[in-house]
């Protein structure tokens, strides 16, 4: 079960939400992190994917396990649409919760379509893989929020809760050209 958020994040969530009912803002969000993923980051990355949903907003990944199927995991639980962006050619490598898969066949070189194409990327733990998405991010002028042991690399603004990263989504899709 995701916890509550504190009325100040919930109440931009809702406004978010609403705003993507009126005039929908059809870039997703990217969630990233490791498939070998803590208990820890599995749970952060289900409450943010699960945040993000409640939004209206799609996510995007690497859809996968560990971080990327807890994202997944946590907007299909609330009907929302998660992105799977595959590194191999196969879609059965997809999580099971990923409601769209692009089997793309092109490796790592997914990881820059994922920076690319998200509005702004949560960061949830690391290794190599996530560390070039931080890195993409970051050169495509993306808001990049870090959590549960992301990289400490410049620009990428650190919070310590999923409520505190989905505050800051919140904010990037709000301010975001319609």
């Amino acid at each position: 079960m995701t916890p509550p958020l504190p009325p100040a994040v919930q109440a931009l969530v809702d406004e978010v939400a609403r705003r993507q009912r009126q005039r929908p803002l059809r870039v997703p969000v990217g969630v990233i992190g490791p498939r070998a993923a803590t208990p820890a980051q599995v749970a952060a990355a289900h409450a943010v994917g699960h945040g993000i949903a409640c939004m209206g907003l799609a996510l995007v990944c690497g859809g996968r396990a560990g971080v990327m199927e807890g994202a997944c995991r946590g907007a299909a639980e609330v009907g929302g649409v998660a992105i799977g962006v595959l590194p191999d050619a196969d879609p059965a490598e997809a999580n099971a919760y990923a409601t769209v898969v692009l089997a793309t066949g092109i490796g790592e070189a997914r990881n820059a379509v994922i920076a690319r194409a998200a509005l702004c990327l949560v960061a949830i733990g690391d290794n190599f893989g996530t560390l070039s998405e931080v890195a993409f991010g970051r050169q495509f002028g993306k808001l990049v929020v870090g959590l549960e042991g992301a990289a400490r690399v410049d620009g990428v603004v650190h919070v310590d809760t999923p409520a505190a990263a989905l505050e800051q989504v919140a904010r990037c899709a709000l301010a975001a050209p319609r």
